[in-house]
């Protein structure tokens, strides 16, 4: 049984990572003007709104505390026991999946989202292949490009060339890619901890 302070500690790590992340990669995206935000929120440090960089801390501390949880009850504990190599490497591939929306040029959005769409894909077939990854990766999907959208049509802020409801095609398949690599950060903190309590001596 992982304690309480594990479990704090855990999610305080994801919501560093997250806080991380959505800085690093939302400022590609401003930079590259995918996303625009009002003039007045530009003072801000990386080009981005105050409740950006909690907002995707937050998520990612639930998505990374949620898949280990799910894998236990699916009984794929086991099978996504990985390495930290392996994690660092699926955290490259995200990295490269964002920057690729962001500076690669298609002749439309549709051969972008149809290629972002298979590195995402590829992305869950090389680094976790269990059906609550790919669930939870399209459960995610779903219900952040439905708040983004919404924060586009309460003119939060906007998409350049906007083609899938207010929003990018492409965005999908960047928070499936995104809830995928936060997951398996996830299972390798929640497998450290679970190697750390059997290695302390149990007490009569």
């Amino acid at each position: 049984m992982v304690s309480t302070k594990c479990l704090v500690l855990r999610g305080t790590v994801l919501f560093t990572l997250g806080v991380f992340f959505s800085l690093v990669l939302n400022l590609l995206q401003v930079q590259r003007q995918v996303t625009v935000f009002p003039p007045e929120v530009l003072a801000s440090l990386f080009s981005s709104a105050w409740w950006v960089a909690p907002s995707c801390g937050t998520a990612a501390a639930v998505i990374g505390l949620l898949y280990p949880c799910l894998d236990k009850q699916l009984g794929e504990e086991l099978r996504n026991k990985g390495e930290w190599s392996s994690v660092m490497r699926c955290v490259a591939v995200f990295v490269g999946i964002n920057h690729a929306s962001a500076k690669i040029d298609f002749a439309n959005n549709v051969q972008l989202s149809v290629c972002l769409a298979a590195m995402s894909i590829g992305l869950w077939w090389l680094f976790d292949r269990s059906r609550s990854g790919f669930g939870l990766g399209v459960g995610i999907a779903v219900l952040a490009t439905f708040v983004t959208q919404l924060l586009v049509y309460n003119d939060v802020y906007r998409y350049t060339e906007p083609d899938f409801l207010f929003v990018r095609s492409w965005l999908p398949c960047v928070f499936f890619s995104g809830g995928v690599t936060m997951g398996n950060i996830g299972r390798q903190l929640a497998a450290y901890d679970s190697e750390t309590e059997e290695r302390k001596p149990k007490v009569d």
